[in-house]
């Protein structure tokens, strides 16, 4: 394996994990924790960040 094609593994794992991270705090309850949101609010800001991911996988495996 050559040095240009191990540098780019590397920065598209570390790019992945970047965006993974920010779908994660993005998705998060702003205010006083959960006790902040109704339940269907939460449920709603996890379906959310579930689809998100899922949209992330996809765009991931067309980038390969």
């Amino acid at each position: 394996m050559n040095a240009n094609r191990l540098l780019n593994m590397l920065l598209r794992r570390l790019t992945n994990w970047g965006v993974g991270k920010g779908i994660d705090h993005l998705s998060k309850p702003k205010g006083d924790g959960p006790a902040a949101l109704s339940p269907e609010q939460a449920r709603a800001a996890r379906k959310a960040a579930k689809r998100a991911r899922q949209a992330l996988r996809i765009t991931r495996r067309f980038g390969r």
